[in-house]
C-alpha cells in the first residue's frame, strides 16, 4: 500500500490548489453560473481597476514582501555567517528556535502591545525618559508606509528561515570552509560569505521564495498591523469576498488574479536582484580585500537576532499581563492589581471556538503524519529521494499566495454544496500542514541508521516489526515535533478557517483577528495568550512523551 503514498500525497497537495486556481481564474473573467455569469467577461477586472487606491495597495502589498524577505535574510545570513560554530551561536539558536511555535497573529498582537504608543516600551521609558504623561499622539501600528506590518513579519520570518538554514548547514561543508578563508587571513563573516553562504543559500532557495510569497498575501498580521489608508492588497480582498453584495465576489477573483500576479513580480524582482548580487560578490571578493575587522558587525548582527527574539517574548509575557490586569493606566510599568476576571468572564465564550481549533489541529495533524510517514517509508524501500522536484511540490502551497486559490476553492466547495463542513475544513487545514510536517521530518529520517533494521531483518524480524519496534522509537522525538509543528501550523491559519469555514467554525485564531479592531486589550490578550499556549503545549508534549516511555533507556533518550 507504501507506494500509493506519494501520489496520494501529490493529489492532496495539488488538487485543492488547481481546483482553487480555476475556481479563481473562471469567476475573474466573468463565468461564474450560480451567480449568473455565462460568459466570459474583463468586466470584473474593470471594475477592480476602477477601485481608490488599488495600485497603491498593490505596490504596498510588492514592497512589504521584498522588504520583509531581504530583512530576514539579511539577519540570519549575517548572524550565521558572524557566528556560526560558537557557543553563542548555540545559545541564540535555542533563543530563536522556540518562536517558530508562536502564530503569526499571536506574535503580531506581542509585538503591537510592545510598540503602540501606550505600548510596554513607552511605559518603560516614561516619563523619567521621555517626559509623557500620557500617549504620545504617533502612528507608530497601522502607519501608513507598512513599517510595522514589515517589522511584525520579519520577526516571525526569521525564526523559520534560521531554522531551515540550520537543517542546511550539514549539506555545506561550513567549518572547513571557514577555516579555508581565515587561514588566507580573511574576517569570519566575509570569510564565510564568499565561500559557504552561496552553496548554503541554493539549498534554502526555495524557503525563501516562500517568505516572499507569505509577506506579499499576508492577511492576518496586516489586519492588526498593517495601514488602514488604504489597506494592503490582501486585506482588502478578503472585505470585498465576504461583502454581503454576492456581484463582489466577481471583483474579488479579478482582485485574487492581481494578487498572483503581485507575487509573481515580486519573486522575478528577486530572481532577477540574485543574478545581480552574483557579480558584485564576486568583483568584491576579486578586490582582494579581507575586511578582518568585523568585530562590530559580529556584535551588531547577534545583537539583531537577540533583540528580536527578546521582543517576541517580550510581547507574549505583555498578553498575558494584560490578560489577568486590572486597572492599568500609562505610564506605569505594571498594573495596579492582577485579577482573573477577564478570564472568567470570555471563559464561556472560549470553550467553543477552543475546542474547533483543537479539534481541526490535531485531525490535520495526524493525517499530515500518517501521510509524510508513508512516503517517506516509501522513500526508504526505493531508495530514491525524488530530488529538487518532489522538494518543490511540497513547497507548491507555500509559493501561491493563499488568497489566490482559496477565493476559487471556496465557491467550488458552495456549487458542491460542501462548504462549511468539518472534512472540508480540515482537508484545507492539511494542504498548509503537510508540507511543514514533511521538511521537519524528512531530515531526521533520512539521518537514521539503517543499520539497525539491518540487524532486525537478519535476526528474522519481518517489515512492518522492523518498523513499529526498531524505527519508530528511535524516530518518536523527530515525529512527535513534526507533529507539533504541524499542530502549531493548523492552530495559526486564519484565511483558510474564515472562507472555508464560511464563519461557522470560529477558532480562537479567527477570534482573536476578529477582536483586533476593538479596543480591550485585556480580551485581546486572552485570546491571543490562548493562541500562543496551545502550540508550546504541543512541543511540551513532544519533549515529556518521549523522556516519559524511554525514562529506563538512556541511549534512546539521547537520540
Amino acid at each position: 500500500m507504501l507506494r500509493f503514498a506519494p501520489p496520494l500525497a501529490l493529489f492532496v497537495l495539488a488538487a485543492p490548489l488547481a481546483c482553487g486556481l480555476m475556481g479563481t481564474v473562471l469567476p475573474a473573467f466573468g463565468f461564474l453560473p450560480a451567480l449568473g455569469g455565462y460568459q466570459l467577461s474583463t468586466r470584473p477586472f474593470a471594475d477592480l481597476f476602477g477601485q481608490p487606491g488599488l495600485w497603491r495597495s498593490a505596490l504596498q502589498a510588492l514592497m512589504i514582501g521584498l522588504l520583509t524577505t531581504a530583512i530576514s535574510l539579511a539577519m540570519v545570513a549575517g548572524f550565521v555567517c558572524a557566528w556560526y560554530g560558537t557557543r553563542a551561536f548555540r545559545l541564540i539558536q535555542h533563543l530563536v528556535s522556540p518562536l517558530l511555535a508562536v502564530p503569526h497573529a499571536a506574535a503580531a498582537f506581542g509585538f503591537a502591545f510592545m510598540i503602540a504608543p501606550s505600548g510596554y516600551l513607552a511605559r518603560l521609558f516614561s516619563p523619567w525618559a521621555t517626559g509623557w504623561e500620557r500617549p504620545p499622539d504617533l502612528l507608530v501600528v497601522n502607519d501608513p508606509a507598512g513599517f510595522a506590518l514589515i517589522a511584525g513579519l520579519v520577526i516571525k520570518e526569521v525564526p523559520f528561515l534560521l531554522l531551515v538554514t540550520l537543517a542546511a548547514l550539514p549539506q555545506v561543508p561550513a567549518l572547513r570552509s571557514l577555516r579555508l578563508s581565515q587561514s588566507l587571513g580573511y574576517g569570519r563573516m566575509m570569510g564565510f560569505m564568499f565561500t559557504a553562504w552561496p552553496p548554503l543559500y541554493r539549498q534554502i532557495r526555495l524557503a525563501v521564495f516562500a517568505v516572499i510569497a507569505y509577506a506579499s498575501a499576508n492577511v492576518d498580521v496586516a489586519f492588526i498591523l498593517g495601514p488602514t489608508t488604504p489597506q494592503t492588497l490582501p486585506v482588502r480582498l478578503v472585505g470585498w469576498m465576504n461583502d454581503p453584495e454576492l456581484s463582489m465576489r466577481f471583483m474579488a477573483c479579478a482582485g485574487a488574479c492581481l494578487q498572483i500576479a503581485v507575487t509573481a513580480v515580486a519573486l522575478l524582482i528577486w530572481v532577477a536582484l540574485e543574478r545581480i548580487a552574483g557579480p558584485v560578490a564576486e568583483g568584491i571578493c576579486e578586490t582582494g580585500r579581507r575586511f578582518r575587522r568585523d568585530g562590530f558587525a559580529r556584535l551588531a548582527a547577534g545583537g539583531m537576532m537577540a533583540a528580536s527574539a527578546l521582543l517576541v517574548f517580550g510581547g507574549l509575557g505583555v498578553l498575558a499581563l494584560w490578560s489577568v490586569s486590572g486597572l492599568w493606566q500609562f505610564p506605569s510599568a505594571l498594573p495596579d492589581a492582577l485579577t482573573w476576571r477577564t478570564w472568567q468572564r470570555t471563559g464561556p465564550a472560549l470553550s467553543g471556538p477552543l475546542a474547533t481549533t483543537i479539534i481541526i489541529a490535531l485531525a490535520a495533524t495526524a493525517i499530515s503524519v500518517a501521510i509524510a510517514l508513508a512516503c517517506l517509508q516509501r522513500e526508504n524501500e526505493t531508495g530514491r529521494t525524488g530530488g529538487n522536484r518532489a522538494l518543490a511540490l511540497v513547497y507548491l502551497p507555500l509559493l501561491v499566495p493563499q488568497i489566490g486559490f482559496l477565493f476559487g476553492l471556496q465557491l467550488l466547495l458552495i456549487a458542491g454544496d460542501a462548504d462549511a463542513s468539518w472534512a472540508a475544513l480540515i482537508l484545507v487545514h492539511v494542504v498548509f500542514v503537510l508540507p511543514y510536517v514533511f521538511l521537519s521530518l524528512s531530515a531526521p529520517w533520512r539521518a537514521y541508521d539503517g543499520r539497525y533494521e539491518a540487524v532486525a531483518a537478519a535476526l528474522g524480524a519481518p517489515a512492518g516489526r522492523v518498523f513499529w519496534r526498531v524505527r519508530m522509537p528511535m524516530l518518536l522525538r523527530a515525529v512527535l515535533v513534526a507533529a507539533a509543528v504541524g499542530f502549531a501550523v493548523s492552530v495559526g491559519q486564519y484565511l483558510p478557517t474564515l472562507l472555508v469555514g464560511a464563519g461557522r467554525f470560529p477558532t480562537i485564531t479567527t477570534e482573536a483577528v476578529a477582536l483586533g479592531s476593538g479596543g480591550d486589550r485585556r480580551v485581546i490578550g486572552v485570546y491571543a495568550f490562548l493562541q500562543m499556549l496551545l502550540p508550546f503545549v504541543g512541543f511540551a508534549l513532544a519533549t515529556l512523551v518521549p523522556a516519559l516511555l524511554f525514562r529506563n533507556r538512556r541511549a534512546i533518550r539521547g537520540l
